[in-house]
């Protein structure tokens, strides 16, 4: 069974983050270079993956291949620690770190609708 996004509401009645443990997720130690991957569950079309690592640490994640920045800029789709992305089943998450600190990082998938505008 997966945990379906569902937000708590504050003393206000509006939404806020309070949201259940997830019974899908992951939680991976990184090496410094070395980029290791996720697929998003495949038992529902679309996710929201939750991210947190060790405090001040840099993980990049992206959808696919994934380097840590050499120093001028490039084009890139990968994002620096972020906190959530929208995701779909079977998608590859990517994580990478230049920190020689082993960063430790979890992520947790909550099953959403189907992202419209």
């Amino acid at each position: 069974m997966s945990t379906k996004f569902n937000m708590t509401k504050d003393v206000a009645g509006y939404n806020g983050f309070g949201v259940m443990f997830a019974d899908d997720g992951y939680q991976g130690i990184l090496a410094v270079g070395v980029a290791q991957t996720v697929t998003v569950p495949s038992n529902y079309p679309n996710w929201l993956a939750v991210f947190s690592y060790t405090p001040g640490t840099n993980v990049w994640v992206g959808n696919g291949t994934t380097i840590v920045p050499t120093g001028a800029f490039a084009a890139t789709t990968a994002d620096l620690n972020p906190s959530a992305r929208y995701v779909t089943k079977g998608q590859t998450l990517t994580f990478i770190t230049s920190d020689t600190t082993s960063p430790q990082v979890k992520v947790s998938f909550y099953v959403v609708a189907e992202f419209g505008n």
